[in-house]
């Protein structure tokens, strides 16, 4: 880490810490403002390793998502995890730019359904990382693009 970088991290720290402590901020939300550098990575390996290191496969995941996108630009893609204690739940695109696509904390006591639209830049695996239990977990989608969304 670069002084400049270690100076950035530092000051917005110290920013969320503070507005946590005036309350103007929930921790939750805190963690999800600091996290959001996974988002810039630009590898699949680097996404995987941000999120906590490589996932067992499992098919109590179930990835909702066309076959074929007509536009790459806005893909529907639905995430139900059947796994106990499901507490977070990542899309990941891995030949997208960024392949972190998306992010959802899943509060204790609730459905683990997500829905939301992605952008994928060329046909590809839809990848979803689930954290149940402390754990990670993963499944796989192929989606096919006719036209692509990521600058496509």
């Amino acid at each position: 880490m670069t002084p400049a970088t270690r100076r950035k991290v530092l000051k917005q720290g110290s920013a969320l810490a503070t507005l946590v402590a005036c309350g103007l901020l929930t921790a939750p939300q805190a963690r999800a403002l600091a996290d959001t550098a996974a988002f810039e990575l630009k590898t699949m390996d680097e996404a995987l390793k941000a999120l906590g290191g490589t996932p067992a496969d499992s098919n109590d995941i179930i990835i909702t998502s066309p076959d074929i996108a007509e536009n790459g630009a806005v893909v529907p893609v639905a995430v139900t995890s059947n796994l106990p204690k499901t507490q977070e739940i990542y899309i990941v695109v891995d030949k997208n730019p960024f392949p972190l696509t998306a992010g959802f904390m899943i509060p204790a006591g609730t459905d683990a359904f997500v829905s939301t639209r992605v952008k994928m830049g060329q046909s590809a695996n839809i990848h979803v990382i689930v954290k149940a239990d402390g754990k990670l977990y993963a499944a796989r989608k192929e989606t096919k693009v006719t036209l692509g969304g990521c600058g496509g």
